[in-house]
């Protein structure tokens, strides 16, 4: 294997990971209404991601950095005609990241509530457009002989495109349904479950009519058995959500979410966004890439810096790994005011 090849398998790793570990965040999010009814149930919501999210998405910077050094002419190209995409999602999640610390700054009930509707947003847009950019990437886009995007907003929107926006939305709500049947006990685990039995079926079908139609679109041998495994685990998962273990059934939504990306971009090799003018014009592994040099230290700075930032993470779960509940919640007090110092001396 080449290094430019290998490089795109580390960058389907990275986003593999990034839509694992991000795809339960966004669902606990978009599920933060639902299945938190009073105040202290929604606080449980949130800190069951409270300590990981942010981590989460170390995944999504680390994919961007290593597909702009590895594949400076793929991002570049891609950036241009996702852009307004791309800020969008940018600003849904700097808006969550910033609700996530803002929520419990003060007690009034408007506050609270406009910040939960602010992270309720910022999980539904990047769940939704992740698949649309992602569907795009693999149908192709207008790129002209000099490897420019040609095309406009109306380029990026199509019924596969939609279709694929709707099979992350469903897949990441019931992988993060799951994950709270799993973090959770009480009546918001209790939610958790009875939602994942709604979500479960249209998962499935949403998700299997995406991946037959990439299938027909880009697929091969390999990508039949990936699909196959991707909606064999969602029906596993939601078989087990009934009477099964929480463990095993968010094992299965993982897994299923390792399968689909991996339809992805299986399908996609060896074009990395290919062109819809004229095949010819499509960037591929190997026209879009960096210099073998910059690819070699890259490869070196990988392998001693990833177990670190691995180890870490795995820590930072193990570290969150218990259940929450409401009744496991301190009562939050307000602090005391402290008192001038001149109030002080006269009280001595």
């Amino acid at each position: 294997m080449d290094l430019a090849t290998l490089w795109f398998v580390a960058i389907a790793v990275l986003w593999t990971g990034y839509f694992f570990l991000e795809g339960f965040d966004f669902g606990v999010g978009m599920l933060l209404p639902v299945l938190g009814r009073t105040d202290a149930e929604r606080t449980t919501v949130i800190s069951t991601i409270g300590g990981v999210w942010d981590a989460n998405e170390v995944w999504l910077i680390v994919a961007g950095g290593a597909t702009f050094a590895a594949f400076p002419l793929w991002y570049a190209t891609m950036f241009s005609g996702f852009y307004v995409a791309l800020l969008i999602i940018l600003v849904a999640l700097i808006l969550r990241g910033v609700a996530f610390e803002f929520r419990g700054r003060r007690e009034d009930r408007r506050w609270r509530a406009n910040w939960e509707r602010a992270i309720v947003a910022g999980s539904l847009v990047p769940a939704v457009l992740w698949g649309i950019a992602f569907a795009d990437i693999v149908r192709g886009v207008p790129i002209d002989a000099r490897h420019e995007y040609a095309g406009g907003p109306g380029d990026l929107v199509s019924w596969y495109s939609v279709l694929g926006g709707l099979a992350t939305l469903t897949l990441f709500l019931l992988h993060g349904a799951l994950f709270l049947r799993l973090r959770t006990f009480g009546e918001v685990r209790v939610r958790a479950r009875q939602a994942a039995r709604w979500i479960g079926p249209a998962t499935v079908l949403v998700v299997a009519g995406f991946l037959a139609w990439t299938q027909v679109h880009r697929g091969g041998v390999v990508t039949v058995v990936t699909a196959a495994v991707a909606v064999a685990a969602l029906i596993g998962a939601w078989a087990l959500n009934r009477i099964g273990p929480a463990g095993a059934a968010f094992t299965l939504t993982g897994l299923a979410i390792v399968a689909a990306t991996a339809t992805l971009f299986i399908g996609l090799y060896p074009d990395v966004l290919p062109s819809t003018i004229n095949p010819a014009y499509s960037l591929t592994v190997h026209n879009a890439s960096s210099t073998h040099y910059t690819l070699t230290i890259m490869t070196w700075a990988a392998v001693i810096v990833l177990p670190i930032v691995l180890a870490y993470q795995a820590w930072t779960y193990w570290v969150f790994a218990r259940r929450i509940g409401v009744a496991q919640r301190p009562p939050q007090r307000r602090p005391t005011p402290k008192r001038p110092a001149a109030a002080r001396s006269g009280h001595r």
